[in-house]
């Protein structure tokens, strides 16, 4: 009976979580599908892959993956960073049926590196690094979406990479935009980011959402504008398939050609995209976690099955590879989201508009939204967080500027790969310069030193100990005390078992302490490794 009641009591428990949240939630999902919306389309253009293909990614990523997470912030749909392997991808294998085939192998793959627990490799990523890309996505959100805010739509919404897909680089798309201005897109975006930063201060209205009145006013301007010189092309407003019946909605999926299941290059694409939308997907999760105002942690290994999941599904009803995506996640985290029910919402928002409101969103001008990922930009490089990670010091500040530079100048993967090695340096370099405590005594003519070796001694620090030994001035007692040191590398403990062999020569006395002749590797506990694996 007892536990028919606490059975009871957690239902209730999770339906007040969600009744409380849902005022949260709901707007935030309007604002995360008002963002994913020509995200998914821009995308999918830019992969040369069919415009409903990037719609059912992100509906696939909302519904099914939101589901099946344990973030409770993040959000899938087709991802920026895929776009150039997907585009090789397709002309590679010659049709999409067989692409889609590679994309339902690499969620199988996911799904495998999920239950052998490779979602922990996210727990490696230096701080530093996270918080630069987050910096970095900042500000190539705010360098890439001002020629959408000036009305210059020559690339696809949503491109992060530095080159981009029509000729030009982020900086000469900036001044190419400057010579081609449109006053309808100029006001519609200027206008949009001041209802941004004002409305959440009016409290009598707050509760509507700000980027929603954003859109309506948006539309309302392209219209007023419309017969006139100033009016705004199809290019500069949002373009989704319009489907008439529920046969052609039906006509619009595609299916995986599983003939080709034999043919290795299908399987070399299936592994690339399963590790290269893994490693994406982890450092979002991330980013997330170091954004959401709960701190809550996302445990990796349930979201790389999630993921897998969501790439089978999305293979098998013709959609693109999807990743958690920073962009949407942040846009999420700024509108206020607290729970997965945000995502899943906005995956849903997406489906009804395919179905029941195209023609109206097909009136939504770009500017508007280029004004809400502008303002949402702002947010994730602050010039606060530049001084925070100045303040914790250089071994934090340079790999979080050099991870910015790079993600700006690269892309999302190779910049943070970038910063991962700069982080890495500055961690040798701790490494080599703390493995011991040093200690000088005088004893008449003879100084007595005693090193005392930290609890981890790893080959890192192996240079560090051999300098210091060598240093050492003759006709001296020296005492190398490991009662502190769980491990010892093996060759560490060769140096210094060669400087106790070979020091009588300077007249130098060694006497080790608490020092094995060889460690093995602690083990953790069994309450530990079960939270790792969680």
């Amino acid at each position: 009976m007892q536990s028919g009641n606490s059975v009871f009591s957690r239902l209730d428990v999770k339906k007040y979580i969600l009744k409380k949240n849902l005022k949260r939630d709901l707007p935030s999902s309007i604002v995360v599908f008002l963002v994913a919306l020509p995200l998914c389309l821009g995308i999918a253009l830019a992969s040369g892959a069919p415009l409903f293909a990037g719609l059912v990614t992100g509906i696939v990523g909302g519904i099914v993956v939101a589901s099946i997470s344990g973030s409770q912030l993040s959000v899938s749909g087709p991802a920026a960073g895929l776009t150039a392997i997907v585009l090789a991808a397709i002309t590679q294998l010659g049709t999409y049926e067989t692409f889609l085939l590679a994309v339902v192998l690499a969620g199988g793959i996911q799904l495998i590196l999920g239950l052998l627990k490779g979602g922990t490799i996210g727990n490696y990523f230096p701080s530093s690094v996270i918080e630069g890309m987050l910096a970095a996505i900042g500000l190539t959100l705010i360098l890439k979406q001002f020629p959408h805010a000036l009305g210059v739509d020559s690339d696809f919404f949503g491109d992060e990479s530095f080159f981009q897909s029509d000729n030009e680089n982020t900086f000469s798309a900036i001044g190419n935009a400057l010579s081609h201005l449109s006053l309808a897109a100029i006001v519609i975006s200027g206008l949009s980011i001041l209802v941004l930063i004002v409305w959440p201060k009016l409290k009598k209205v707050s509760m509507i959402p700000a980027p929603l009145v954003v859109v309506v006013l948006g539309t309302v301007l392209a219209l007023v504008f419309q017969g006139t010189s100033y009016s705004l092309d199809a290019k500069h407003l949002v373009e989704i398939p319009v489907v008439n019946s529920f046969s052609e909605f039906t006509a619009l999926f595609a299916t995986p050609n599983f003939s080709a299941i034999g043919d290795s290059k299908v399987w070399v694409v299936a592994l690339t995209i399963a590790i290269v939308a893994s490693l994406e997907t982890l450092l979002s999760i991330e980013a997330v976690d170091k954004i959401d105002p709960i701190k809550r942690v996302t445990p990796t290994n349930r979201e790389l099955m999630a993921q897998g999941a969501g790439n089978m599904l999305s293979g098998l009803v013709g959609g693109l590879p999807l990743t958690s995506v920073i962009v949407r996640s942040s846009a999420n985290v700024n509108a206020g989201g607290r729970t997965k029910m945000s995502a899943i919402f906005h995956g849903v928002w997406l489906l009804l508009s395919l179905l029941f409101i195209p023609g109206l969103i097909n009136m939504i001008p770009l500017a508007c939204l280029a004004a809400i990922l502008l303002v949402t930009g702002y947010k994730l490089t602050r010039i606060a967080l530049f001084k925070h990670m100045y303040h914790k010091g250089w071994d934090q500040f340079v790999p979080f500027v050099v991870t910015i530079i790079a993600v700006l100048l690269t892309d999302l993967l190779k910049g943070v790969a970038v910063g991962m090695l700069v982080s890495i340096f500055y961690l040798l370099r701790t490494n080599m310069r703390n493995p011991y405590f040093y200690k000088i005594q005088e004893e008449g003519n003879k100084k007595n030193i005693r090193i005392k070796l930290a609890e981890e001694v790893s080959f890192l620090n192996k240079a560090a100990i051999q300098v210091v030994l060598t240093n050492i001035p003759k006709e001296t007692n020296v005492i190398i005390d490991g009662s502190n040191s769980r491990y010892i590398d093996p060759d560490v403990l060769e140096t210094i078992f060669n400087y106790k062999h070979n020091a009588y020569t300077k007249g130098i006395i060694v006497s080790l302490e608490n020092i094995k002749e060889q460690y093995t590797v602690p083990k953790l506990n069994n309450k530990v490794i079960e939270e790792i694996n969680r």
